[in-house]
């Protein structure tokens, strides 16, 4: 019996003789695929062809049903043989493999091809010790009349628990396909400001040490939760006219109650637009105030140092005099020349220490 040994995934992505003949099935990257009728899952498992077949047949008797394949990372020729069998747009299947979009929302058709971006808050002890704050991915919903295909990016974002919440409620499956298309997109908008919430408390801790007298400021804690501001803001700022959109020039393919749950999403989004667009501006403010600190703190540094060399430079001019090698010299021979200008010494820097500590320079 011949034996076969498995190519090792290196030689499948990047090339070998065999490369380009051997694909990996659609089964590897489906993370579920479930079909809906009226509201409920039907028992079985089913390929992403066959349930779209199923989906057909039930149509064909005059009940409503839908199909929900979930993908996760699927690399180009799973994603193709998808959209063969539901008729995806080549464009739209080209973002969903190669992901790194913004959000948005197209029309192909009978097909609408939503792109979120999902973010999750990183958990750190303290921001010196933090290196990421918001990790972000990606979700890619494709709606049309009896099926959605959802693609997503990332280890986190997962819709196993949307999908277990949906079927717990059939009356919201019963509005179709696009009942799941709000879920996701209410969930993902949800996450938005729970992420707030926390990036919330992270600036309030800047805000306290930096404006704290004894505490040290981290100028790096500060550009790095400004860095993650603008990341999070470039996620969830375009989203809100893309998904105000859904409600006027999609309103063919949307059923009016969806429209309605669709602008309370748009009502969070906006929410959770606005709560970022603060957090920048504040964060701008932090970082001028931090300076700002930085530079009184490097002065009071420079006074410090300087009323220090001050004291210093009597005594170092006082022996650099007496250190010159001349035979007349003030009170050169004279026994208590010695113990004199020390006294000298150390009368005049206890003079100079009082004065710069009473100006507040020491």
């Amino acid at each position: 019996m011949p034996s076969f040994r498995a190519l090792p995934p290196s030689r499948l992505r990047h090339g070998g003789p065999d490369a380009k003949s051997i694909h990996v099935p659609v089964a590897r990257a489906m993370v579920d695929c479930g079909v809906y009728c009226d509201g409920t899952r039907l028992p079985g498992k089913y390929t992403h062809a066959a349930a779209l077949n199923k989906v057909h047949e039930i149509e064909a008797d005059g009940r409503d049903a839908f199909v929900w394949v979930g993908l996760h990372e699927p690399d180009e020729h799973q994603m193709q043989t998808v959209a063969e069998v539901f008729g995806l747009h080549t464009l739209a299947v080209e973002d969903a493999v190669h992901a790194h979009q913004r959000p948005k929302l197209e029309r192909y058709g009978s097909t609408l091809f939503l792109v979120l971006k999902t973010v999750k808050y990183v958990d750190h002890e303290s921001m010196a010790n933090a290196r990421e704050i918001v990790e972000t991915g990606e979700v890619m919903i494709f709606v049309g009349p009896d099926f959605v295909v959802t693609v997503r990016h990332g280890e986190h974002g997962g819709l196993a628990g949307i999908r277990k919440r949906l079927e717990a409620t059939p009356s919201t499956l019963r509005l179709g396909p696009y009942s799941v298309m709000h879920a996701i997109a209410d969930n993902v908008v949800d996450n938005y400001l729970d992420v707030t919430d926390l990036i919330e408390t992270d600036i309030d801790g800047i805000e306290e040490d930096i404006f704290s007298p004894l505490s040290h400021t981290n100028m790096e804690a500060i550009y790095l939760l400004k860095r993650e501001v603008v990341e999070l803001r470039r996620a969830v700022s375009p989203l809100a006219t893309d998904l105000e959109r859904i409600g006027t020039d999609h309103a063919d393919l949307v059923n009016i109650e969806i429209r309605t749950y669709m602008r309370d999403v748009l009502d969070h989004t906006i929410k959770a637009a606005d709560r970022i667009a603060s957090f920048d501006e504040l964060l701008s403010s932090l970082v001028q105030a931090a300076l700002g600190k930085v530079a009184m703190q490097q002065n009071v540094d420079m006074r410090k140092i300087s009323a220090w060399v001050a004291i210093a430079a009597v005594p170092t001019a006082l022996a650099g005099i007496y250190g010159m090698n001349f035979d007349h010299m003030p009170e050169l021979q004279w026994a208590w020349g010695y113990p004199a200008v020390l006294l000298l010494m150390v009368t005049v820097c206890a003079l100079l220490y009082r004065t710069f500590r009473h100006n507040n320079w020491l």
